[in-house]
């Protein structure tokens, strides 16, 4: 489990994520030595794509450790709240809440749910000398280990891992924070997923390069301005800075969707027609007009089409010159035969003319989000608001919610307005997707899905992560009896949940959540790990090992690691007093002391049991002697010479 990790860590590499996607997907282009053919694989590019030796990149100090850092595997473990998660609002709940560094959450989450999530809300630090950001980490590399694993020489070893132990705040050290946890996030994207990133001024300009670098620039699809209404100082005594933004990319843009928005009575003004029965309409020239109007510009769009009274009318702009239609002959055909073309006279170099008009009616038509947001901050009953510049509500709205739901307690800083969050879950995902939120705070996303849920009666699910964060000494949320900012993110949900229910009655949406620790193994721990050898304890089991990680914490560690997710349930199976857990393709046995009655009882239900078919047995090496691991071993290999002709994965994790 532990064990295997640091092994398998040791001998990491920065690009060794990229390497695995190569060897799989271009075996042809690597030697019998292991060595990458980088011209047999242009060849498999060159009718594709141009390969060119020129261009720009962003280079900071620590990108290639930064790279190391998303490429090694994470050595902590997932300890589930038990107590919390067996309460009945919990114990089904798809929804995740995870206490830890969201660094080792994602390196979690990967393993169960790459490309499953449709939309990632981030609200990370900006970085701007106030909010308290600071790089360190915990991983111990020294001088030599990292010159070594980064190909550099020990000098520059040495600066990246000064910068961080130092407590920096520089804009490398940002940059070096953000850019593991990027390049992971992007791994749990969909094809058609979206991940919209919070920032301001401060670190603006760099995180659209960096993630230029991560999802590729071809994948940016806008930078949204938002009004915070809450002006601050930029540096300069003559201005101040109203706004903050959110860049948003998609994993794929040819397969992104962007959802439209509600339409207000503002938006639907100029639906100003309505027809015999009652609907109300707009309509727009069926003539192509601006650029490209012209009928070389789309020959096969330049037809006739029949006027009421018989006649052709071809598309004339309003010189005379041949023009095109908006589309081809058969969608004309179609709009004609669903009521959609409305015909008028019209005055065309002196003479009226008939000229054909499309109609798009109201019902059911959305609003195409812009990039920038302001209209969710004014009353709506204040409609002499001037553009960006009044004062708006924003941030001060959400303080206001943070307010509400804690006593009139301040316990959070630097909390988004849930509109904003509903805004981005609406256009940037549909019902019964995951939503992820990685730097969740005050846990405003939860909120925001929360409501949204009871509203429509949706099934949206979310997984949270947030560092155990101490909150600030003398604080509001100190003095509340708050430790830690995530327990402050939790206790939101749970009050949130309790005014939902209170506004929605009847409502049966998941309101509830699962929680999650992230533990890093205790030294004394890890010596006993590092001291435990198989080869030489044939005979005696070290169930102090078991002891000190806790049977529910390696079996939600492996489920993640296996596929199955945070909320998936193993069922307990008793083979003759010995107790397995089983789920898809996989059998744990997890304590020590497993008898030559339970290994027969165990190859009794391969063989009786038609829906019993597992094909991995994995064990927690610790618990077992030599002896029973070869007994195991030995029985089920019985199984290949039955009817299910199965072979078993026999899977010994340290």
């Amino acid at each position: 489990m532990i064990k295997d990790i640091m092994n398998a860590n040791d001998s990491a590499t920065p690009n060794c994520r990229e390497m695995a996607v190569l060897k799989e997907n271009f075996p042809s282009c690597f030697k019998a030595d292991g060595s990458f053919d980088i011209e047999r694989f242009k060849e498999f590019l060159s009718d594709k794509i141009a390969v060119t030796g020129e261009g720009y990149e962003l280079k900071f100090l620590g990108k290639n450790y930064a790279r190391l850092l998303a490429s090694i595997d994470t050595t902590t473990v997932v300890v589930p709240d038990e107590e919390h998660n067996s309460k009945s609002e919990n114990m089904n709940s798809e929804n995740i809440y995870i206490s830890g560094d969201n660094l080792d959450g994602l390196k979690h989450l990967l393993k169960s749910y790459s490309r499953q999530v449709k939309c990632i809300y981030i609200d990370p630090p900006y970085n701007t000398g106030t909010d308290g950001f600071v790089y360190n980490d915990q991983f111990n590399f020294t001088v030599e280990e990292l010159s070594e694993k980064l190909s550099i020489r020990e000098e520059q070893a040495q600066r990246i891992l000064d910068l961080t132990k130092r407590g920096s705040a520089s804009h490398s050290a940002w940059l070096m924070f953000m850019y593991p946890r990027l390049l992971l996030a992007r791994d749990l994207l969909k094809d058609d997923g979206i991940i919209f990133i919070s920032i301001d001024d401060n670190e603006q300009a760099n995180l659209k390069l960096i993630c230029d670098d991560v999802f590729g620039e071809n994948n940016f699809l806008t930078c949204i301005s938002r009004a915070t209404g809450t002006p601050t100082g930029g540096g300069f005594d003559g201005l101040v800075n109203e706004l903050d933004y959110m860049l948003v990319y998609a994993r794929n843009i040819t397969a992104a969707v962007i959802n439209g928005l509600a339409m207000n009575e503002d938006d639907a003004r100029i639906y100003n027609q309505i027809d015999e029965d009652g609907n109300r309409y707009l309509t727009r020239s069926l003539r192509r007009t601006g650029g490209e109007d012209r009928r070389e510009d789309r020959p096969t769009m330049y037809y006739p089409l029949i006027a009421p009274d018989g006649t052709e009318v071809y598309p004339i702009g309003p010189t005379g010159y041949e023009s095109r239609w908006i589309c081809a002959p058969e969608t004309a055909k179609k709009l004609e035969e669903d009521g959609l073309i409305e015909w008028r006279k019209t005055d065309l170099l002196g003479k009226k003319v008939w000229h054909p008009y499309q109609k798009y009616y109201l019902e059911n038509r959305t609003k195409a989000p812009g990039n920038i947001w302001q209209d969710f901050f004014w009353p709506p009953d204040d409609t002499n608001h001037e553009f960006l510049w009044t004062d708006i509500e924003g941030n001060k709205k959400a303080t206001r919610d943070i307010r509400d739901l804690f006593d009139g307690q301040k316990v959070f800083e630097t909390a988004k307005p849930i509109g904003l969050l509903e805004k981005v879950l609406t256009i940037g995902s549909n019902d019964g997707d995951i939503i992820v939120d990685f730097f969740s705070g005050s846990a405003t996303t939860a909120h925001a899905i929360m409501r949204m849920n009871a509203v429509t009666q949706g099934k949206r699910k979310y997984i949270l992560i947030q560092l155990q964060e101490p909150v600030k000494p003398g604080s509001d949320a100190e003095k509340a009896g708050y430790t830690t900012i995530d327990q402050i993110g939790m206790d939101r949900i749970l009050r949130a949940a309790v005014k939902i229910r209170e506004k929605y009655p009847d409502t049966t949406v998941d309101l509830g959540f699962k929680h999650y620790t992230l533990v890093e193994p205790e030294q004394n721990t890890l010596d006993k790990l590092e001291k435990f050898d198989p080869t030489e304890n044939k005979l005696f089991a070290d169930k102090d090992i078991l002891s000190d990680f806790g049977k529910p914490t390696v079996l939600a560690t492996w489920l993640v690691r296996d596929g199955y997710g945070l909320t998936a349930e193993a069922e307990e199976l008793n083979f003759a007093g010995y107790n397995g857990y089983y789920i898809g393709k996989h059998l744990y046995l997890i304590d020590p002391e497993l008898s030559n009655k339970a290994i027969e009882a165990i190859v009794v239900k391969y063989e009786t049991d038609g829906s019993f078919n597992p094909e991995n047995v994995v064990l927690f090496g610790y618990s077992f002697t030599w002896t029973e691991m070869e007994a195991l071993k030995i029985n089920l290999k019985r199984l290949k010479d039955t009817e299910k002709n199965l072979r078993i994965n026999f899977d010994i994790r340290y």
